[in-house]
């Protein structure tokens, strides 16, 4: 369904080490917005909801939105740190174009 690159589980272990309240999984979804129209958001969870499609990515609780799901179904996530920045990055195959800094997409 969706894969995380070691730098991406790496990222997420840490700022889930780093909050102060506890976690029950980090949240992948796609929301309207972005320079493209649609949006990624990667944000830490204290339960997941009952609808919720929860996805173990080698210990990583990963917590997906029924709609969301469709759309990150395929898609490699990737944490990038360097000088001119650093985040998420995401390659979907399932976009019929994406911005630049890989943040945002339209189907």
């Amino acid at each position: 369904m969706l894969t995380l690159t070691p730098s991406a589980r790496k990222a997420v272990s840490r700022f889930i080490k780093g909050n102060a309240d506890p976690v029950a999984g980090v949240r992948i979804a796609v929301t309207g917005g972005g320079c493209s129209g649609l949006q990624y958001g990667v944000t830490l969870e204290g339960q997941a909801r009952t609808d919720d499609l929860v996805v173990d990515c080698e210990g990583l609780t990963i917590l997906i939105d029924p709609a969301s799901a469709p759309m990150l179904a395929g898609v490699t996530v990737d944490f990038q740190d360097s000088m001119s920045g650093s985040g998420f990055k995401f390659e979907n195959p399932n976009a019929a174009s994406s911005c630049g800094c890989g943040k945002s997409f339209s189907a």
